[in-house]
């Protein structure tokens, strides 16, 4: 690929199978699907890795928080879950566009932390960078083919 910048995230795959082979910087690693749709299981899936990024980044945003408040947080563990949802209230649930995108991410913060520390904790995860980009309803995918 010529002019990726160089903090691009790179992807590939084959000629034959879904392995893609993933590079960041200096980092690689592999997606693919599971064997039930035609992958080999050999990474988590491409939603995998978007829940491991909102996950990432909501845990981070914490950790920096409490750190900064100098609140006890030990440790935290986010459990995330993606799927398709009907609409509220929907009279036509049959018809295109129905059906909403859901993200569930449930929070366990650890250590001894007040039920104010916790609230205000809950509130800031909410708002890391990458949730905020995903729900903000302005992200703008542009592609382009490369030569």
């Amino acid at each position: 690929m010529t002019d990726t910048p160089e903090k691009a995230v790179v992807v590939r795959v084959g000629p034959q199978d879904l392995v893609a082979d993933i590079r960041a910087g200096r980092h690689t690693w592999l997606a693919d699907e599971p064997t039930t749709v035609g992958g080999q299981d050999r990474g988590p899936t491409p939603y995998d890795l978007l829940l491991s990024a909102l996950g990432a980044c909501t845990a981070i945003t914490l950790r920096l928080y409490a750190t900064q408040k100098g609140w006890p947080l030990e440790g935290i563990e986010i459990s995330l879950s993606h799927q398709r949802v009907h609409r509220q209230d929907c009279d036509q649930c049959e018809q295109p566009g129905t059906m909403l995108e859901e993200v569930r991410k449930e929070l366990r913060l650890l250590g001894p932390l007040s039920v104010e520390q916790r609230q205000r904790l809950h509130n800031i995860s909410e708002k890391c960078p990458v949730q905020k980009t995903l729900a903000s309803g302005a992200l703008r995918i542009v592609t382009v083919l490369a030569e």
